[in-house]
C-alpha cells in the first residue's frame, strides 16, 4: 500500500500597498470613533462650550477700574470680582463698595462711569443685526453714574433707567445720574440733551448746562441752570510740601470759583485715599464762603483733597478731581525710590497678588492695575496675568514722577 504524503497548497494572494493603507486608515478610523464616543459617554460632549463660546455676543467690557468692584451674574446670581477680562451681559449687576470705581464701554461706543458705592444693571447692550444700529439700556439702583454718548446712528437707542426716570441721551452727551438714599434723585446734563419721562408720565428735555431734582414721588422738585464744579488751585496735583519744625506741616488748599452758575458756599475733604473712605478723612469743612481753606498739623504722609460747590437752591456740583500731595521731611524730598521684599502669591486662573515695600504713598503700577503704598511703605496689588506670562513687570512712581521699575518671575 502506497503511503502519499498530505500536502496543503497555499495560494499567495498580491496585495497592493495601497490596500494595506487603506485598511490601517480603516482601523485608526474605527479606533478614534470609538475612543470619542467612549469619552463622550463618559464626559459629555467636548465641543459644547465651545459651541457656546462662539454663538455668544461680545458683551460690555471693562476700560478701567479701581477697589473693590464686584459683577453678579444674571444666570448664576454668582458674585464675582471684576477682571481686566470680564464680560458684562444683559441682567448682569455691577456693584461699586467704598472704595470702587469703574468705567464701561457699551455695544455703541458710550462709556459708563460707575462711582463708589453705586448698584448698576446692564439691561441690554446689543447691535441690531444687519444694521449699525444699537441698543444699551442700564438701570441704576443706587448711586451715581457718568453716561457719555458718542455719535449715534438713526433709530439706535441709549437709555438710562432709574426708579423716578426713564431717560433717553442723544448722541454726544455728557449726562450723570444721581439715585441717591433719600430715595431722591437728580440729573446733570454737561453737554447735548437727555430726554426724559418720569414714573408719573411727564415728560421733558433737558438741554446742555441744566440740572434737575425730583422728590420722592418722581415730581420734579427744581430745574436750574447747572453749577459747575470748582477748580483746585493750590496746592498743585503730585506737589511735595516740607515738614515744619514741629514735625507736621500747615497747607492752604484754594480754588476757582465755577465756570457756570452761582455758589452759595463750598464744602472741602482731606484724606488719605483718593476714595475718601470715612476711616480715612483728615478734615471736611461745609458753609466755607471763602476760596481757601487752611489744614493744619499734617504729618508726613500722603493726602488727596478734592472741594465741591453748593448753591443756595441745594444744587450740588460734582466732586473736583482728587488732588495729590505730599507732606516729607526735608532729608525725604529727594529720597530714592527703591522696591524691596516682592512676593506673588498664585490665587487661581491668572490672578495673582503681589506684595511688597518702597516709599509711603508711592505709586506701584503691576500689568495694568496701580495701587497707593501704603503710611509704612508696604503695598498688596491683585492683578491678572496674560496667559504664558513668566515674569511682570513692578514699578513704583513717587509725586514728583520719579520712577523705579524691578521684575519678579511668576511661582
Amino acid at each position: 500500500m502506497e503511503l502519499k504524503p498530505h500536502r496543503y497548497d497555499i495560494e499567495w494572494w498580491v496585495v497592493s500597498k495601497r490596500a494595506i493603507y487603506i485598511l490601517i486608515a480603516v482601523v485608526l478610523l474605527l479606533l478614534s470613533t470609538g475612543g470619542v464616543a467612549v469619552y463622550g459617554w463618559l464626559y459629555g460632549n467636548p465641543f459644547k462650550n465651545i459651541a457656546a463660546k462662539l454663538d455668544a455676543p461680545a458683551g460690555a467690557r471693562f476700560l478701567s477700574f479701581d477697589g473693590d468692584v464686584r459683577v453678579v451674574r444674571a444666570k448664576t446670581r454668582e458674585t464675582l470680582l471684576a477682571r481686566s477680562d470680564t464680560q458684562l451681559y444683559p441682567g448682569d449687576i455691577v456693584q461699586t463698595q467704598a472704595d470702587g470705581r469703574a468705567r464701561i464701554q457699551l455695544a455703541d461706543g458710550s462709556t459708563l462711569l460707575v462711582r463708589p458705592n453705586s448698584v448698576v444693571t446692564i439691561r441690554d447692550n446689543t447691535s441690531i443685526e444687519g444694521s449699525n444700529r444699537t441698543s444699551v439700556r442700564v438701570a441704576v439702583a443706587r448711586g451715581l453714574v457718568n453716561v457719555h454718548t458718542e455719535e449715534q446712528v438713526e433709530g439706535s437707542k441709549n437709555i438710562v433707567e432709574t426708579e423716578l426716570t426713564r431717560n433717553n441721551l442723544s448722541g454726544q452727551t455728557n449726562a450723570s445720574f444721581g439715585v441717591h438714599e433719600d430715595n431722591t434723585e437728580d440729573i446733570r446734563v454737561s453737554t447735548g440733551s437727555v430726554d426724559t419721562t418720569t414714573r408719573g408720565g411727564e415728560h421733558t428735555t433737558l438741554q446742555s448746562g441744566e440740572y434737575v431734582a425730583f422728590n420722592q414721588q418722581g415730581s420734579v422738585k427744581s430745574r436750574e441752570h447747572l453749577l459747575d464744579m470748582p477748580a483746585p488751585t493750590q496746592p498743585r496735583d503730585l506737589e511735595r510740601i516740607p515738614v515744619g519744625a514741629n514735625g507736621a506741616s500747615g497747607v492752604t488748599l484754594r480754588w476757582q470759583r465755577p465756570a457756570s452758575g452761582t455758589p452759595g458756599h463750598y464744602r472741602v475733604e482731606v484724606a488719605t485715599s483718593p476714595f475718601f473712605v470715612a476711616a480715612g478723612k483728615v478734615s471736611e469743612r461745609d458753609q466755607l464762603e471763602a476760596t481757601e481753606f487752611g489744614v493744619g498739623d499734617l504729618k508726613p504722609g500722603v493726602y488727596f483733597w478734592r472741594v465741591c460747590a453748593v448753591a443756595a437752591s441745594g444744587q450740588t456740583s460734582e466732586w473736583s478731581e482728587p488732588q495729590k500731595f505730599t507732606v516729607a521731611a526735608a532729608e525725604q524730598m529727594g529720597e530714592r525710590i527703591t522696591i524691596t521684599n516682592v512676593t506673588v502669591e498664585y490665587l487661581a486662573g491668572q490672578i495673582y497678588i503681589a506684595r511688597g515695600r518702597t516709599q509711603a504713598g508711592n505709586t506701584v503700577r503691576i500689568a495694568g492695575r496701580e495701587t497707593l503704598a501704603a503710611p509704612d511703605g508696604t503695598f498688596q496689588l491683585q492683578f491678572t496675568a496674560p496667559p504664558g506670562t513668566r515674569e511682570v513687570a513692578v514699578e513704583a512712581e513717587d509725586p514728583h514722577g520719579n520712577k523705579a521699575h524691578a521684575r519678579q518671575k511668576l511661582g
